[in-house]
């Protein structure tokens, strides 16, 4: 079972992550939708974990922020987010 401190942690994080990730895809390509899309399903399980973590189910929320953390990871590593290099945040190709 993930404790309260590291499922803060854990949502401390993907929240800064979420924060600093930029769509890089131009407007007007056929990736500017997926990189949208990525990020509707960022925000989509980020905010259930927030709601799993209120109503005290932790191995739910823990779930839902992993799979957050996970669509930004991917959309970086395809090419679609703009992390500023930061391999703190997100898990880079290099």
């Amino acid at each position: 079972m993930v404790s309260e401190e590291r499922m803060d942690d854990y949502l401390d994080k993907t929240k800064k992550a979420m924060e600093k990730v930029k769509i890089i895809a131009p407007e007007h390509s056929h990736l500017y939708p997926i990189a949208k899309d990525f990020l509707e399903m960022v925000v989509s399980y980020y905010d259930d974990a927030v709601h799993f973590y209120e109503k005290g189910n932790i191995d739910n929320a823990f779930a839902c922020v992993n799979y957050a953390h996970g669509w930004l990871d991917a959309g970086a590593r395809f090419g679609l987010f703009d992390t500023g290099g930061d391999h703190e945040l997100f898990t880079l190709a290099r």
